[in-house]
Parts: structure tokens; sequence; C-alpha cells
């Protein structure tokens, strides 16, 4: 049984390592067939690529496995939002639209 375990460990970093080498390649044709001509930047090297792909994972945040599913922290939002007052609901806007810089509504103009 431990055997198995062993075999389908290696089987599966040795599909990382070549999705990997693969996705670094790719990247790095992509970047040296486009970038070059239309903006003068120099070429990379495979390393590099792997540093664009592992930079735009830190800064992008994507490579994870979600493709448009369910976002927990919306469900959890809209419970909280069912569940306040239609005052508390008003203050909430509020307060998001000065800390967002959203414009203010105009004041309303007095009845004569």
């Amino acid at each position: 049984m431990r055997r198995h375990w062993l075999v389908k460990g290696l089987k599966i970093a040795l599909f990382a390592a070549l999705f990997v080498t693969v996705f670094g390649f790719v990247v790095m044709e992509l970047w040296n067939w486009l970038l070059p001509s239309l903006f003068g930047w120099h070429r990379i090297s495979w390393g590099q690529a792997l540093g664009v792909l592992l930079l735009s994972k830190i800064l992008f945040g994507g490579f994870h496995g979600r493709h448009g599913g369910p976002r927990p922290w919306r469900r959890r939002m809209a419970e909280r939002w069912e569940q306040m007052t239609p005052e508390e609901r008003e203050k909430f806007r509020t307060s998001m639209q000065s800390c967002w810089g959203a414009p203010e509504p105009p004041p309303a103009a007095p009845k004569a």
C-alpha cells in the first residue's frame, strides 16, 4: 500500500514539473514573439518567464482552481445584508460611498 502512494506521488511530481516547464516555455515564447517587436523590450529566458509567472501570481492572485465558483465572502456579506435594518443599510451605503470616493448625492432642495 505504501508503494502505491509513493508511485502516485512521483507521478504527480513529474506532471507538475512537466506543467511548469511547458508553461514557462509558452510564456517565454509569447513574450519573445510579441513584446520585443511591439514595445522594443528585451527577450527573456525560461527562468525569467517563470519569474514573470510567479510575479503575476503574487500581484493578481491567479492560478487557483476556482473558475467562477461561489465566493464565501459574498455569501457572508449577503447574509449580513439581509439581517440589517433599512437604517443600517443606508448608514453602510453612505460609509462605503465616503470611503471609496463615490460622489455624494446632491442635497435635497428645501420645499417652499
